[in-house]
């Protein structure tokens, strides 16, 4: 609650270990407020919430809470100095820390290189952060955020301002860390359908801070629960295990209320 005003109501949810949700909503659906929450930036009026096996306020501290957690998102993206190199950058993740400050161990060194490889940065391993495209960037968060081997990761809107080809690019580079032998839990925030991949097999629909709906991604992101979503008849196209959401064409398309 702020100001009087509820920002999230009735969340009742829970994500099982290794399974990977999307949660979906519109612009003030009350994402960031959720996300906050989830990393311990907020408190809950009422209620109680268990991140990573851990209650708040009793088992943990939000400091300690966020150690166990990788976030990407763009105001992150903002606190980075533009002069260090993303080699830097995802060091700093071993400390849970924006810059550099301590001295990092050979084996955290052998990570980071690791790291660099296997999400494709070491081209530019050396390169000042500023001057890396958008899509360089996230991909360097991204291994930042698995540099403390984070039981939870979350993607808050990585693919905002990307052209299509660095879309593809970042989400593949999503789909390979999903496919890791002990991928962390993943959570990826967007109000785009079409950035929902197959690995993301469960889905959150959050609209006006209230869960609308939750299950199987093949269930949420259908004409039928879409439509009712967005109170405006749309169709969606499924190919190659991705959903395309267009503004439905036909007369006789009714909303369900």
């Amino acid at each position: 609650m702020r100001e009087g005003k509820w920002i999230l109501q009735d969340i009742n949810w829970k994500v099982n270990k290794g399974e990977h949700w999307t949660i979906f909503g519109l612009n003030g659906a009350g994402k960031t407020a959720l996300l906050n929450l989830l990393n311990s930036y907020y408190y809950p009026t009422k209620g109680e919430i268990e991140v990573v096996g851990k209650v708040f306020g009793q088992d943990i501290l939000g400091e300690q809470l966020r150690t166990k957690i990788g976030l990407v998102s763009s105001s992150l993206q903002q606190k980075f100095n533009g002069m260090d190199s993303p080699y830097e950058i995802i060091l700093s993740g071993a400390f849970a820390s924006i810059r550099l400050y301590e001295s990092p161990t050979k084996e955290m060194k052998k990570k980071a290189i690791s790291l660099l490889r296997e999400l494709g940065c070491m081209d530019y391993a050396d390169r000042s952060y500023e001057t890396l495209s958008q899509g360089e960037r996230q991909r360097v968060l991204i291994a930042r955020a698995l540099m403390g081997d984070p039981e939870l990761l979350i993607l808050d809107e990585p693919a905002n301002g990307l052209d299509f080809i660095a879309k593809e690019q970042l989400l593949e580079t999503i789909e390979q860390v999903a496919a890791r032998s002990n991928p962390p839990t993943i959570l990826y925030v967007t109000h785009h359908v079409e950035e929902i991949l197959p690995v993301f097999k469960q889905t959150m629909l959050l609209k006006e801070g209230k869960i609308f709906r939750t299950g199987e991604t093949t269930d949420m992101i259908s004409q039928k629960v879409l439509s009712e979503f967005f109170e405006l008849p749309v169709d969606v196209l499924w190919s190659n295990g991705r959903p395309l959401l267009t503004k439905s064409q036909s007369k006789n398309h009714a909303v369900q209320s």
